[in-house]
């Protein structure tokens, strides 16, 4: 807090202390990263800065990982939440805590998982990312597994979904991430038998509500949506379309019932859904729940990562490194641009720049407002990356197996 402000009047600063402590919270919130594909759950960091020139001297740093993981990482003021699985049978389940400014570990918890931890070879028990609400960390594990820390790790509550839902399960691992809505953590657990997505009390734990869901295996994420009459829902999706909940009761506010994948997820952008079903389905949901389907390309058709809106522009990549840009206003293909290997991650964007990484460890940077788009940077890790990148102030945050990198600015140069 600047230190003029103390030379005010003792009133005048009694009355203006909230204001400015909203102020700093809302600046803290707007550069934290707080779930898969961030806190709006489209990708965008609207106050990131990371340079577009990657090199390796814009390693801030690296750090060994234990046991194996694909989640993304989050991040909350000056710490970084990680999640990961060890042992045989992936078994061991870890969150982890790292200080923001040297990646240090702060602290990490374990846990035994209760549930079934088999995966797909390419995946693992650590594929869901965690979420957090400013105050507690959330955790889903494939192993159906959830747990709620505090900020400094303690444990707050620990629910095995598995053992109260025993059917819940797929031959592949369970992937979809947290949501934390209006205090209420809502995890997706969507299968080919005990099919079922749950609110659970972010205090408790309990189930607040739970909706039986379509029985097919499903990856797609949560997340807070702003309707146009100013009520947050929950968006869920899957084979059979998309649905908006209230986060308070499970309830249904609308349907889109024409059907959508079950690996990329839709993204909200100016209060319209980019929905991947028969390619690209952009709806605009009115006030009185009724929904204005905009356009639909088969163009726009997206692979494993999920679309990305900046602006006027929505962009989509497929699994062998196509990105393809549209118009928003009606889907109208303007570009592609190949880029270099496999992608399972989905970009994320900060400054205008579209950062993508595909599974050999090669971040490429993109600049979107280039005539047919262009490369302006790349890095190589040099390591398998499935999980999707974070981006939190000025730096991006990938993960393998192995390692965390930060990526940024290097202070220490």
């Amino acid at each position: 807090m600047n230190p003029s402000f103390f030379q005010l009047p003792k009133s005048l600063r009694r009355s203006l202390t909230p204001l400015v402590l909203s102020a700093v919270a809302s600046l803290s919130l707007q550069a934290d990263w707080t779930q898969f594909r961030g806190a709006g759950g489209d990708s965008l960091q609207p106050s990131g800065r990371v340079p577009s020139v990657l090199s390796t001297n814009s390693l801030v740093w690296s750090l060994p990982l234990p046991g194996r993981g694909i989640s993304s990482p989050i991040v909350v003021g000056d710490r970084v939440f990680l999640t990961s699985s060890s042992g045989g049978r992936q078994e061991r389940l870890h969150v982890l805590c790292y200080n923001l400014s040297d990646g240090s570990l702060r602290w990490e918890r374990k846990f035994w998982a209760t549930g079934r931890t088999m995966t797909h070879e390419k995946i693992s028990s650590a594929a869901p990312s965690p979420a957090s609400d400013g105050r507690a960390i959330y955790a889903l594990f494939s192993s159906n597994d959830c747990v709620a820390l505090d900020l400094d790790g303690n444990l707050i509550w620990y629910r095995g979904l598995g053992r109260d839902y025993p059917n819940a399960s797929n031959s592949l691992g369970m992937a979809s991430s947290l949501a934390v809505v209006d205090g209420v953590v809502v995890a997706q657990v969507e299968n080919d038998s005990e099919s079922f997505t749950a609110g659970l009390d972010a205090k408790s734990g309990l189930n607040v509500w739970k909706l039986d869901r379509p029985k097919k295996a499903n990856w797609t994420s949560p997340f807070a949506f702003r309707e146009a009459d100013g009520r947050t829902s929950v968006i869920l999706q899957s084979s059979k379309g998309v649905v908006a909940v209230d986060p308070k009761t499970g309830k249904t506010r609308w349907n889109y019932a024409d059907g959508a994948s079950t690996l990329p997820s839709t993204t909200p952008a100016g209060g319209r859904l980019y929905v991947p079903s028969q390619g690209l389905t952009v709806l605009e949901p009115a006030a009185d729940g009724t929904l204005k389907q905009v356009w639909r390309s088969a163009q726009l058709r997206p692979g494993t990562a999920s679309p990305v809106v900046l602006g006027e522009r929505v962009f989509t990549l497929n699994d062998g490194g196509i990105l393809t840009c549209g118009d928003t206003k009606d889907g109208r293909r303007l570009w592609q641009l190949r880029l270099k290997g496999a992608f399972s991650a989905t970009p994320v964007s900060a400054g205008g720049f579209l950062y993508c990484v595909n599974e050999d460890g090669l971040v490429q940077v993109v600049d979107p407002n280039a005539p047919s788009g262009a490369v302006v940077s790349e890095l190589p890790l040099k390591d398998i990356i499935v999980g999707t990148p974070s981006i939190a102030g000025d730096s991006l945050f990938v993960r393998s197996d192995k390692r965390l990198w930060r990526i940024g600015r290097n202070s220490a140069l």
